[in-house]
């Protein structure tokens, strides 16, 4: 059994037959539980997650209930099984940290930063593929969250942005500038305000020989700075603007 978290939160049976979970309180219960994979989760826990700041007085039997709910999910698939433990303090599910996508991502992406350190660009990116591959779309998307599960979900977010950075500088070793810049569009794209994705797409596009796309993706920065926050792009970004017209005089005049 495998449990994609990555995108539309979904159970996969062995026969590789897709069960998706309804956006309840029970599936958000379980992304939590899977997100901290053989961890006891505490009711208390479980209880701030799912009701915050208005906790109701039934709030310990309505989590039972909850936890009831859950298990027949389990109960009611093919190859369900007891992953669900009740432990003195709380409660764990405990797979194989292959069986959760989101565990997988994290794996790869730890992987491909060690071998980068270890000078081998070539197998990080495979790496780096295996896990961009898991990525279908936000963790749990659509799902209700509170604040516990955010905190787990802003985190995957960074993880996926460390993955962004290393297949940059993976490439960049490789001399294959070309291959990372649709990557990067799509990254400066989600998070317009990520000076440090623009820098690396402005570099690329630098490297490929695009001068002109280049100094557009920096006024393209500068407008959203300008209108969003009303500042300008960092003096290394500036810096880098004014290199890119410098050359493209002397490309003129040549």
């Amino acid at each position: 059994m495998r449990f994609n978290l990555l995108g539309q939160f979904e159970i996969v049976t062995r026969d590789g037959r897709p069960y998706f979970l309804s956006r309840s309180k029970v599936s958000q219960l379980l992304g939590l539980l899977l997100l901290l994979n053989g961890e006891t989760v505490s009711a208390d826990t479980m209880i701030q997650e799912l009701w915050g700041e208005n906790v109701p007085r039934s709030a310990l039997t309505t989590l039972q209930t909850y936890i009831y709910h859950a298990r027949k999910i389990f109960a009611g698939l093919p190859d369900g099984e007891a992953v669900l433990v009740t432990r003195p303090t709380g409660y764990v599910i405990q797979v194989p940290d292959e069986n959760i996508d989101v565990a997988l991502f994290g794996h790869h992406v730890r992987q491909a930063r060690s071998l980068l350190d270890d000078g081998s660009p070539e197998q990080a990116l495979t790496s780096l593929d295996q896990a961009f591959e898991l990525w279908r779309g936000p963790v749990l998307a659509g799902m209700r969250t509170g604040t516990v599960l955010a905190g787990h979900l802003t985190y995957i977010d960074e993880l996926r942005y460390t993955a962004t950075d290393l297949h940059v500088e993976a490439s960049k070793r490789l001399g294959r500038y070309r291959e990372i810049i649709p990557r990067l569009r799509l990254m400066v794209a989600e998070n317009p305000l990520n000076e440090s994705f623009h820098a690396q797409l402005i570099k690329a596009l630098h490297k490929c020989g695009r001068r002109a796309e280049a100094l557009q993706a920096y006024r393209n920065l500068w407008r959203i700075l300008d209108v969003e926050l009303g500042v300008e792009p960092a003096p290394e970004l500036q810096l880098l603007q004014h290199q890119l017209l410098a050359r493209r005089i002397v490309h003129e005049r040549s």
